[in-house]
C-alpha cells in the first residue's frame, strides 16, 4: 500500500524519525512562558537547562536519546527489507507496530513504568529484527 509514493514501512520511517523531536516538546511543554530565571526552558544552553530537569521532563529528554538511539537500525532495516524484496505487507505491518511499540515506550518512559519500559523495548527490537528477516 502507498501513499503519497511510499509505503506504510516508509511513512513509519516518517513518525519515527519524528518522535525524538515529540519527545523534545514533551520534555519542555510548559515552560516557554517562565522566564528563565524562574526555571523556563532556556534556548540560550538548552542541553544544560535538561540536564538539570528531574522526574518526568528528565525521563522524556531521555526518552529523545533513546528514540534517536533507535533509529539508525529501524531506518536501515525498513530499506534492507525494501531492497530485498520483502512482503510489502509484512514489513508495513512490522514497521507500524514497531512505530506503535516506541510510542507505548515513550509513555512508559515518561510514566515511569520502567519494568513494562523495558519490555516494550525488548519487543520492538525484536520487531526489528524482524524487519530484516521478513
Amino acid at each position: 500500500m502507498k501513499l503519497a509514493g511510499l509505503t506504510v514501512a516508509y511513512w513509519a520511517v516518517v513518525v519515527a524519525s519524528l518522535l525524538p523531536i515529540g519527545c523534545a516538546w514533551l520534555a519542555k511543554k510548559g515552560t516557554f512562558a517562565k522566564s528563565r530565571r524562574e526555571g523556563g526552558f532556556d534556548n540560550h544552553n538548552p542541553r544544560a537547562w535538561l540536564a538539570r530537569q528531574t522526574d518526568w521532563r528528565a525521563r522524556a529528554n531521555a526518552a529523545q536519546a533513546n528514540s534517536f538511539e533507535a533509529l539508525p537500525f529501524f531506518i536501515g532495516a525498513v530499506i534492507i527489507a525494501h531492497q530485498l524484496g520483502a512482503s510489502q505487507l509484512r514489513l508495513d505491518v512490522l514497521a507500524f507496530v514497531f512505530v506503535v511499540l516506541r510510542l507505548l515506550f515513550i509513555l512508559m518512559y515518561v510514566a515511569d513504568m520502567a519494568t513494562a519500559r523495558s519490555l516494550v523495548w525488548t519487543l520492538a527490537l525484536l520487531v526489528n529484527i524482524a524487519i530484516l528477516f521478513v
